[in-house]
């Protein structure tokens, strides 16, 4: 089992470095809104989440730590409204139907509206274009995961995306005609995650690589998912004082990302809960040029829980997120 172990781990290193380690692009990848979270514990948290176990929603962050999910059944809906109005939806489900023995499945979905816009075509006017019809562009993502424990300390999960997005049609004047274009892409992509429990006072290693695909072609040019590779490490505090306070507990999170489209970064985030029912949240985003801080909240009743989450801009509106899980 343990050489079993080390030879995931080395294919997760390999895949990330040959991916990003052989040059670096910045500011070159698409469907940028991959990166973004919309989950609010876990935009609370900074994105810190590499090494959590999340239930359905770790399909977002690391697939590895939803095989560690103590519920037969667990879904998630939350809503963000992002800059500019943008709106983003996601949803995500996992079947857990024995107990951990055949592993657990979940889907994710997310869902994109950028609102509307108003279309425009070239015209032999004064202003030289004219207004043509209102358009609403858009993105979605569906995936569907798996994750396995594949002893009492080391899980594995992965998971196939398949995304597309939408910018509505144009009229193009040819030389002899009047034609209309559909601008619309899509890809399939993979994520793979590890988590690993060293059994020494709940202290958790976990890594990623998400966005793994194929470069995609959009008219004339082509460009790269936003792939990232993710190392986390996540410890109680509590478990390292010799006082016990068993209805508190601190739990620190701290997440290393390597990104294809931004210099590398750290996510940094706190919780603390009171008898696994009251959670309040900080996260601090390390080298950003737009965000740094975020806080939050959680309350847990009879398997629902909600979560809210606010994180400051500097140039934007502040971002609220509110998210609904339900565990059975």
């Amino acid at each position: 089992m343990k050489k079993y172990n080390v030879c995931v781990l080395i294919l997760l290193f390999f895949c990330a470095s040959q991916s990003m380690g052989a040059y670096k692009k910045l500011a070159q990848t698409g469907y940028q809104f991959m990166s973004v979270n919309s989950d609010a514990r876990a935009a609370a948290l900074a994105g810190a989440m590499t090494t959590v176990e999340m239930g359905s929603a770790s399909l977002f962050y690391n697939p590895a730590t939803m095989a560690i999910m103590p519920s037969t059944v667990d879904a998630m809906a939350s809503q963000n409204t992002w800059i500019a109005d943008i709106k983003h939806n996601t949803f995500s489900i996992a079947f857990n139907p024995a107990q951990n023995r055949y592993g657990v499945f979940g889907i994710s979905a997310h869902a994109v509206d950028y609102g509307e816009m108003q279309g425009t075509m070239v015209w032999s006017n004064d202003r030289g274009w004219v207004d043509t019809h209102v358009f609403n562009p858009s993105a979605f993502l569906i995936g569907v995961g798996y994750a396995n424990a594949l002893s009492t300390k080391f899980s594995v999960g992965g998971q196939i995306k398949y995304t597309a997005q939408q910018f509505g049609k144009s009229n193009v004047q040819m030389i002899d005609s009047l034609i209309t274009k559909k601008y619309k892409s899509n890809a399939v992509a993979f994520d793979f995650g590890t988590l690993f429990n060293t059994g020494f006072r709940d202290v958790k290693f976990g890594m990623t690589v998400r966005n793994f695909s194929n470069e995609i072609k959009y008219i004339e040019e082509s460009f790269e998912l936003p792939l990232t590779f993710t190392i986390g490490i996540t410890a109680n505090v509590m478990n390292f004082i010799p006082v016990e306070m068993p209805n508190h507990n601190v739990d620190v999170y701290i997440d290393w990302a390597h990104p294809r489209a931004y210099p590398e970064y750290l996510n940094l985030g706190i919780e603390y809960s009171f008898v696994r029912k009251f959670f309040l949240r900080y996260g601090y985003e390390q080298n950003r040029d737009e965000r740094s801080s975020s806080f939050g909240f959680g309350i847990k009743a009879l398997g629902v829980v909600f979560d809210y989450s606010y994180s400051f801009m500097k140039t934007f509106d502040d971002i609220q997120r509110f998210t609904l899980r339900i565990s059975l």
